[in-house]
């Protein structure tokens, strides 16, 4: 085996590796794009990379007498990646999910063109932030202080229905603020309900919220749903 094919074996191998732990972490935590997803993202980047790091062995003619610009290699394939990143964000509701994935995949993608033109110490170094960012930084996220939001219905009978200051009342002693309160009648008007936009510091108070609407009689439906 020439020298050259033994640098271009390491730099497909050691981008496979820096794909693949970056993928175990997405992995690990159910998200679309996982393992294998990433390996392939940083292998490809370092492949088409190699092409432009090799130009001299498959470029027919003098290459001395063509300007090439490898960094449009580079641009090419972060463009290519935008789209597979967007494959992987949902919009469901007002929550979007998917966008850290996203991120990885794009930075994977980065990763792997370091590799392909053999710049193994930022590669070394964005790996580790990487891996770092999707899994310590997920802990100190954690313990970081944000609100809960979530989607609330309630629902009444029409004759039972509890004055909007008293629905209020209720949301509020379990720690919730109140934003975006509308109102539904069924096409019967046999029932009537509120829908709203909850917010807490503490995500136990929708637990409690939820015990204190199934033990009111007059509830005949209500929802939680947290975005």
């Amino acid at each position: 085996m020439k020298a050259d094919d033994i640098d271009i074996l390491a730099h497909l191998l050691l981008a496979a590796f820096a794909g693949g732990l970056i993928g175990i972490e997405r992995s690990y935590h159910g998200r679309p794009a996982g393992f294998r997803t990433h390996v392939l993202v940083c292998v490809s980047s370092a492949l088409l990379m190699l092409v432009t790091t090799y130009q001299g062995t498959w470029f027919p003619g003098n290459i001395d007498t063509v300007r090439v610009d490898p960094t449009r290699m580079a641009q090419g394939i972060m463009t290519g990646i935008g789209f597979l990143g967007a494959g992987v964000i949902m919009k469901e509701g007002l929550s979007v999910r998917g966008l850290t994935t996203a991120a990885s995949i794009w930075i994977t993608a980065g990763i792997g063109i370091l590799a392909g033109i053999g710049f193994y110490f930022p590669l070394i170094v964005s790996t580790l932030l990487t891996i770092c960012t999707l899994s310590f930084f997920r802990w100190i996220e954690n313990i970081f202080p944000s609100f809960y939001y979530a989607h609330h219905m309630v629902r009444f009978p029409r004759d039972k229905t509890l004055p909007e200051t008293a629905v209020l009342d209720i949301i509020s002693r379990q720690g919730f603020s109140v934003s975006n309160l509308s109102y539904r009648l069924d096409k019967k008007g046999n029932t009537f309900e509120y829908r709203m936009v909850i917010r807490s510091k503490d995500r136990d108070n929708a637990s409690r919220l939820a015990q204190v609407w199934s033990l009111n009689d007059t509830v005949l439906e209500f929802r939680i749903m947290p975005t």
